[in-house]
């Protein structure tokens, strides 16, 4: 009995040990896997603004997600200088601003990577107004870039002027990628889908144009002006649309030309959104030079004639000044439409205010988000202020920015308020802000993310702990094992059965 119990026991020890090691070997083979990266790309974006170029290089590791690339921001350079649309008349010129930042450029990304390092140029409002008011200057200056980027290092994907939609799409994509609407990371450290999150409104204000972009309650219903975008393996229907002419600087031009034409053209014009005592001259072409504002030119238009503006400080004027920008009655009352004729849905959800919106709040001392009565009193506060008080007021003082934020706020608040149908309930859903993390909120990184579904993935090269082959023979080995010692307790089991079932011959003395 003990002989037969003694190989059973040999053989269950070696069942479990070959079983715990078949499994201790895949999960180290499974779970120590490395995955040698293909490295990393890297993208350059130049944002061709109306007042100025931005240039900012994205990288991304070279295998990707869903067919998107998980790009961030790694460097971004603020061409010295003018928006390109200044350079009409001077297209050459063109090439030494952007020197400067492209040779910064050049130190980020790794030399042997600059050849297949795409750059694209977008440009927005201010070449779209140039486009529509001289198509052959805008042309020049765009052909003056396709020659300066054709002897860079990189791979030059063209200059193109982005539409209004595309800019305000764009804006979305990158607020919501940042937030982290789009990916997030799981337990495990693996990019997931994130599970019933909403997405955030996006509300854009540059210098010739503004933009907002959401998602609507009901997409369907408002088909027509929604744009399908495609990202990480998920379709959303985003609103959005571009109001030309509404940018900070157009609507400011447009102010001044009001302004004017209020004083009977008179050289000398009060103007209630410049600071108490500021004065200062600017020419005629500087601000009826403008598409946006030649509909008000004067009769007697000199555009080398000055016009000296003194500010006056008022902000209940200046308010009353800005809402003459907008034209509330070409919607007669109709509740989705809320200025110049255009159909909007109503506002929903959460939304992001970068960009003119960020800089504006930021100089009234206010960040992040706030009630609609805190603004208003922020900003009747700064715009009572005289210009000598400013400058202490000011983080950073600029003069041609600073004259401007009392009128940058009352136009906010009126395209928030007015236009767009924020409420003192609805405001505070608004959350101003610049970045995220290291990363600028701009349609930039929108375009990249959008372009990186184009750039093909790379394979992942999956390094193992153990040889393949070995692995192969350490399993075959330990499997064979097992069995073996599966098919011996078998044997052992029928064995001692049938040995119990033997019948037992009695013997049985009778007595003679």
């Amino acid at each position: 009995r003990m002989l037969t119990r003694t190989p059973s026991v040999v053989a269950q020890v070696f069942l479990l040990l070959s079983i715990v090691l078949v499994i201790a070997i895949a999960v180290i083979q499974i779970n120590q896997q490395q995955v040698l990266s293909p490295g990393l790309k890297y993208g350059i974006v130049l944002d061709a603004g109306s007042s100025r170029t931005t240039v900012y290089v994205y990288e991304w590791p070279a295998e990707k997600e869903n067919n998107t690339g998980v790009v961030s921001q790694t460097f971004k350079c603020n061409v010295k200088g003018p928006g390109i649309s200044s350079y009409e008349s001077s297209p050459g010129a063109l090439a030494k601003p952007l020197d400067d930042c492209l040779s910064k450029v050049k130190e980020r990304i790794p030399v042997h990577l600059h050849k297949n390092t795409s750059l694209y140029l977008g440009a927005t409002a201010g070449m779209r107004l140039l486009r529509l008011q001289n198509e052959s200057a805008a042309n020049e200056v765009l052909a003056s870039i396709q020659n300066y980027f054709r002897a860079q290092p990189f791979e030059f994907r063209g200059a193109q002027i982005i539409t209004g939609p595309e800019e305000g799409v764009y804006g979305w994509i990158t607020a919501n990628y940042l937030m982290g609407n789009f990916l997030e990371r799981n337990l495990w450290r693996a990019w997931v889908h994130p599970y019933r999150k909403e997405t955030m409104g996006a509300l854009d204000l540059g210098g010739a144009s503004t933009q907002i972009s959401f998602i609507p309650e009901d997409s369907e219903e408002h088909f027509n002006s929604t744009l399908q975008v495609k990202l990480y393996g998920y379709n959303y229907n985003v609103y959005t649309h571009s109001y030309q002419c509404y940018g900070r600087d157009e609507a400011e031009k447009r102010l001044l030309a009001l302004l004017l034409q209020k004083s009977n053209a008179s050289a000398n014009v009060d103007n209630p959104c410049y600071p108490q005592n500021y004065n200062t001259a600017l020419t005629m072409k500087y601000f009826f030079g403008s598409l946006c504002t030649q509909s008000l030119r004067p009769a007697n238009y000199y555009p080398n004639q000055l016009v000296n503006f003194h500010g006056t400080g008022d902000p209940g004027l200046c308010q009353e000044m800005v809402s003459v920008l907008f034209n509330f009655t070409a919607c007669r009352d109709r509740e989705d439409c809320p200025f110049n004729g255009k159909h909007q849905p109503k506002t929903k959800g959460n939304f992001v205010a970068f960009s003119g919106f960020y800089y504006t709040i930021n100089a009234l001392n206010l960040s992040g988000h706030f009630s609609l009565d805190d603004f208003n009193s922020s900003m009747w506060f700064f715009c009572s202020q005289s210009w000598a008080q400013l400058q202490f007021m000011l983080p950073k003082f600029e003069e041609i920015y600073a004259r401007s934020y009392c009128f940058s706020a009352n136009f906010i608040y009126y395209l928030l308020v007015h236009g767009y149908n924020f409420n003192a309930e609805t405001w505070p859903q608004i959350h101003f802000q610049k970045e995220v993390g290291n990363s600028s909120i701009a349609w930039s990184l929108g375009y990249m993310l959008s372009l990186t579904n184009m750039i093909p993935a790379e394979g992942k090269l999956i390094q193992l702990p153990l040889k393949p082959s070995l692995f192969a023979g350490l399993l075959v080995f330990l499997t064979a094992t097992a069995l073996l010692c599966l098919l011996f307790l078998v044997y052992l089991c029928i064995v001692s059965h049938s040995r119990k079932n033997v019948p037992r011959v009695e013997h049985v003395f009778v007595p003679e």
